[in-house]
């Protein structure tokens, strides 16, 4: 392969038509791909370097530094440098390159915001609000519990189909982002509320029309987006939580408490539904934050 820019526009392109055909992302994923991609090959160009391979780590810090000085912030370069490793791991495996020389760069101070975290018994009280003597209550008590015990995101939560859930299994088939679909295990407690969801809720809402989802309205349509938000800050209002929670909340909770237990990592992420795991890794940053606060509580020297 020769050595000029010209080839560095092809493996760019080689490398955003992979993350489309074979990774399936988002077209808004992809086009933040292809602008950091299309930022850095101008950088390489303003420094006469036209070699992939001479492009070291070295060069990728003092493009972040350049990145910074044009007044980008830390949140956009650590997607941007995020951008960049995703570029040279396809270039490791095409071997064209020997090594990742974006993997060694430290994400920016404060590149991700971390996510807001409800505490454990806030989680039990806001499970609870729903009454279970209505079935609009039974409903929105198993939308929650699904949503904190497969850390579902809400348009996946609203999408859901009733062919996707196997109660005998214990679990649910999501269909995440880029069309990615993956399965999360559930428990006990999220299956006896779509039992009694399926057993008398649904049939109540429905009298007898059919719906492919799982989750429906009175009028029988699936339940939407907005609808679920205005329900959540409804539950959060009589579970008596203060502080502002989004159905994000409980996805960043159910990815919290589950490392904070002891899972893995890789199993998170799995769970997630996350193609990288540098994404899942800003878990790790709540959970060892909990940890240094229980140590500095509790240890004799803390």
């Amino acid at each position: 392969m020769t050595n000029d820019m010209n080839s560095l526009d092809e493996l760019a392109d080689r490398f955003i038509n992979y993350l489309l055909v074979e990774k399936g992302l988002s077209k808004n994923t992809i086009a933040s791909y292809s602008a950091d991609l299309a930022l850095y090959l101008e950088f390489l160009r303003a420094n006469s370097s036209v070699n992939i391979a001479d492009a070291g780590t070295a060069l990728i810090l003092k493009h972040l530094i350049a990145l910074r000085d044009a007044d980008l912030g830390s949140r956009s370069r650590a997607r941007h440098l995020i951008s960049l490793r995703g570029f040279y791991r396809f270039l490791v495996q095409e071997k064209i390159v020997e090594a990742n020389p974006a993997q060694t760069v430290d994400l920016p101070k404060g590149g991700r915001k971390l996510p807001g975290v409800l505490k454990i018994e806030d989680v039990i009280r806001l499970l609870g609000s729903p009454d279970p003597s209505k079935p609009l209550g039974v409903r929105d008590a198993a939308m929650l519990e699904l949503l904190y015990a497969a850390g579902l995101r809400v348009s996946e939560l609203v999408t859901v189909g009733i062919a996707d859930v196997n109660l005998e299994a214990c679990f649910v088939r999501v269909l995440g982002k880029g069309s990615k679909e993956h399965v999360v295990p559930i428990g006990r407690a999220s299956k006896e509320k779509l039992d009694a969801y399926l057993a008398s809720g649904r049939p109540a809402l429905l009298k007898g029309r059919p719906s492919p989802y799982l989750f429906v309205t009175r009028s029988a349509k699936p339940i939407t987006r907005q609808g679920f938000w205005k329900l959540l800050k409804q539950y959060a209002l009589k579970a008596g939580i203060s502080h502002n929670i989004t159905p994000h909340t409980l996805r960043h909770s159910f990815a919290t408490h589950l490392l904070e237990r002891g899972a893995d990592l890789r199993s998170v992420q799995v769970m997630l539904g996350h193609v990288d795991i540098s994404t899942t890794q800003i878990y790790t940053h709540v959970a060892q934050q909990r940890l240094k606060e229980v140590h500095t509580r509790y240890h004799p020297r803390g």
